[in-house]
């Protein structure tokens, strides 16, 4: 390849780089891309500072990035959908083997699944990167290469709202107003909810969620307590709403989730958080408010760009900054700092458009 694959790589904790790396060699159900356009998400931020995200440890240097779009420059043997020049999205999760949750249907619960920039696993914030053809996923031309990025928070809310069970009449509190509860605010509206109320701390993402349609907008206060903020719902709403989908792995926020949802109703766990928290689980079980768990996505790429295609979801106005690649260490450093809402990597020296 002409250029050099600049990748950016954290090497260990707090310590972030931008580092030159071999151009890949795809195997035979493989496709190298020329990477366009990577989101940084609130995990690889956890990783750089932390070393750690969930049960997943920082042991040798990994290249971040995992939700991204590019261009296929050049082909495995045995790859037949794809060619070079298409435009694709990448699903990072890629199953390692067919195992009872790949025949199932839910191969996001694979142990050994392979998932961009989950230590060990490499990610894709970089110039080429090798993936495997099959979770690769053509974009069609009215869909820009940042959309194609999005295409992975916009798949964690479809697997949230589906494992929240969001309808026709739903009425849904989302707790959070940063990416991921963004785009859950925009699948629960397409996917039939009435109303919608979402919650946060910071004033300028509770404005950008009235502007995507959000019916209530709650400004929390560090100070307020779980059960004031539940009855804040009620009373906004005329009544509990029978969905939440929590979205800060905050613990008070958990607490809010379950004391704020109707009987009989569902909480969805989207955010991260320790490995330990404490909630009124009696009060979950006694009024029947069921806890389901959500672990990133499955199926859901091709909804994801037919949503998009349609028009029925925007996701253009969650891109809030640009940088190109060269700058990554200064894009990580923004999004380490809450400013504006998804930062855009530009990998792409030749094209930095959308």
């Amino acid at each position: 390849m002409a250029q050099e694959n600049i990748s950016v790589v954290v090497r260990s904790p707090g310590d972030l780089r931008l580092e030159t790396r071999p151009v890949p060699e795809p195997g035979p159900e493989e496709v190298l891309l020329q990477m366009h356009s990577v989101g940084i998400c609130g995990s690889d931020v956890h990783v750089w500072k932390r070393g750690i995200i969930g049960d997943y440890v920082l042991t040798k240097p990994m290249v971040l990035g995992h939700e991204a779009s590019g261009r296929v420059v050049k082909v495995g043997s045995a790859v037949k959908h794809l060619k070079v020049g298409d435009r694709v999205a990448i699903e990072p999760g890629v199953p390692r083997e067919v195992d009872e949750f790949f025949k199932n249907g839910r191969y996001n619960l694979s142990p050994t699944i392979f998932f961009c920039a989950t230590p060990p696993d490499d990610g894709n914030l970089c110039r080429y990167y090798k993936h495997s053809a099959n979770f690769c996923y053509k974009l069609p031309d009215n869909v820009t290469f940042e959309e194609g990025a999005l295409i992975e928070p916009l798949s964690v809310a479809i697997h949230a709202c589906r494992r929240a069970g969001v309808t026709l009449g739903s009425t849904v509190l989302i707790c959070g107003a940063g990416p991921i509860g963004l785009v859950c605010l925009l699948v629960a509206k397409e996917m039939g909810a009435s109303q919608i109320i979402i919650s946060d701390l910071c004033p300028e993402r509770l404005t950008m969620a009235k502007d995507l349609g959000a019916d209530f907008q709650l400004a929390v206060k560090k100070d307020d307590s779980p059960q004031q903020l539940a009855k804040t719902v009620e009373d906004m709403m005329g009544a509990k709403p029978n969905i939440t989908i929590e979205c800060t792995g905050v613990e008070s926020c958990i607490q809010t989730a379950i004391y704020g949802t109707r009987s009989g109703g569902v909480v969805a766990l989207v955010g991260l958080s320790t490995n330990t928290v404490t909630i009124p689980l009696i009060n979950a079980a006694l009024r029947e408010v069921d806890i389901r768990g959500v672990m990133r996505y499955c199926n859901t790429w091709p909804t994801a760009i037919a949503m998009l295609a349609s028009g029925k979801v925007n996701v253009k106005p969650l891109v809030t900054h640009r940088f190109p690649l060269e700058e990554a260490i200064q894009a990580f450093d923004i999004a380490y700092q809450r400013q504006g809402v998804k930062v855009m990597i530009k990998c792409d020296q030749n094209d930095q458009k959308p």
